[in-house]
């Protein structure tokens, strides 16, 4: 896993071998990331990341001059872990959480970010539940984007807030706004 670009272009970070965590390809990251580039100014944006996992997009925003960072890992290794990356590479606008996310959604309302990120486990139950807990809580800003990481057959198209879909390999997004 590697940052795509900003401050720590290039930069590979290796989580643990056992880590349960599936980040988000290079490939895929890099091909969101020039989307989500053509809709917004990364830098000094304050973003969300759900399920933050190995911590693999909350450093590319870090990296590429976000002014908020907001982690969110339940698990307290992949949490342990994150903290210590944004230590190491000195992304002190990076906090990191250890909560389930439905619950930080909860504790977080009424706050505004810019861009929200999520790449729930596949497997888990509640994954059609992701846009409704960020709308409901209103936590996107005016003009802000979600982005949803999600496997093939789970389809956001019918969420009023649904904007469009992108796929790269086997690594589907869907956007809202």
């Amino acid at each position: 896993m590697r940052i795509i670009s900003g401050s720590h272009k290039g930069r590979q970070i290796f989580p643990d071998k056992s880590f349960s965590a599936r980040p988000t390809t290079d490939f895929a990251k890099e091909n969101i990331f020039n989307v989500l580039t053509n809709y917004i100014e990364i830098e000094g944006i304050h973003t969300l990341d759900l399920f933050s996992g190995t911590g693999s997009i909350s450093y590319e925003f870090a990296s590429r001059g976000a002014a908020e960072i907001i982690s969110v890992e339940q698990n307290y290794k992949h949490y342990i872990f994150i903290k210590r990356i944004a230590k190491e590479l000195k992304f002190d606008k990076m906090t990191v959480y250890k909560a389930d996310v439905f619950l930080a959604c909860k504790k977080l309302q009424g706050r505004k970010f810019d861009i929200i990120f999520a790449d729930p486990p596949y497997n888990l139950d509640k994954i059609l539940e992701i846009p409704a807990v960020i709308f409901d809580h209103n936590l996107l800003a005016n003009d802000g984007i979600v982005i949803i990481e999600h496997p093939a057959k789970i389809d956001f198209s019918k969420h009023p807030r649904f904007t469009e879909h992108r796929q790269y390999g086997s690594v589907n997004f869907s956007i809202f706004r």
